[in-house]
């Protein structure tokens, strides 16, 4: 079922969340990457939910969940702080999370300024954002010229664009229909939500958490592929910085390990998830 509700962002504006939830039992919240939904986890979210209480929101600009008004509230602080506030709100005290991509960001923004919130983290292909305050600019740039050509251009121009990034070449592979349905959820974004996503939570735009890491108390397992060139580093970046973080990297598969190896993605989960200790 669907929930939706809003959240108060630092910046005092109201977001209305939408939020897919299944199954029961202690809470696992899941969040998706740039361009995608909750609907992006699809059988992963049913595999989980016979185990556990899945939240899966649409983030800010994504999917069912509008965009701000004001960017701010859009950010990966303003965000992983609305999703302490609601998972609170759900009795959802303290959650697994599990995010991919941006959807790692914001979950490694939530363990490590809300520690109490998070139980168990899981971040696949993540990044703890640019520390260089010359590359962060240089970002800030790239995502802002990208967000004006969503708004030139529209959504379809994009996703056919997107789609043939570099970081997706191992896509290549994959089965058609999976390839049809991740296209289908990218082209049915709201274009304006996607150009404000970037220019709020982008890796430009977000507060490096380099030296937040040790902050993070919960039991961390981070998940990449040897092939994703630019993540790879950026991954084992995070793992080295979080206490006890335990890395695994899976042979063959790019920056989407739950496309590209599923079966064995969803069982590092559940296994980690089952055998770690709580914080």
């Amino acid at each position: 079922m669907s929930w939706s509700g809003e959240a108060m962002s630092p910046a005092t504006e109201r977001i209305a969340w939408s939020v897919t939830e299944q199954g029961s039992g202690a809470p696992l919240l899941l969040l998706h990457g740039f361009t995608g939904a909750a609907a992006s986890w699809d059988w992963d979210l049913r595999t989980f939910a016979a185990r556990y209480r899945v939240l899966a929101p649409d983030l800010p600009g994504h999917g069912r969940t509008p965009r701000a008004a004001n960017l701010s509230a859009m950010s990966v602080e303003a965000t992983a702080d609305a999703l302490a506030a609601y998972l609170a709100a759900e009795g959802a005290l303290p959650a697994r999370v599990l995010g991919y991509s941006m959807g790692a960001r914001i979950a490694l923004r939530l363990a490590a300024a809300h520690p109490a919130a998070v139980d168990r983290l899981i971040l696949e292909s993540p990044s703890a954002g640019i520390a260089d305050l010359a590359q962060r600019a240089s970002r800030r740039e790239a995502d802002e010229a990208l967000a004006a050509r969503i708004e030139r251009d529209g959504i379809a121009s994009f996703v056919t664009s997107w789609e043939q990034s570099p970081v997706f070449l191992t896509h290549a592979t994959l089965a058609p229909e999976l390839l049809a349905r991740q296209r289908a959820i990218r082209l049915a974004s709201d274009p304006l939500g996607l150009a404000a996503s970037l220019r709020a939570a982008g890796q430009g735009a977000m507060e490096p958490l380099h030296d937040r890491l040790a902050a993070v108390r919960a039991p961390t397992l981070v998940i990449g592929g040897t092939l994703d060139a630019v993540g790879r580093p950026r991954a084992e970046l995070v793992a080295a910085g979080i206490r006890g973080a335990r890395l695994e990297l899976l042979d063959g598969i790019g920056h989407t390990p739950h496309l590209e190896a599923p079966v064995a993605f969803r069982r590092l989960v559940i296994d980690f998830l089952s055998e770690v200790p709580a914080a």
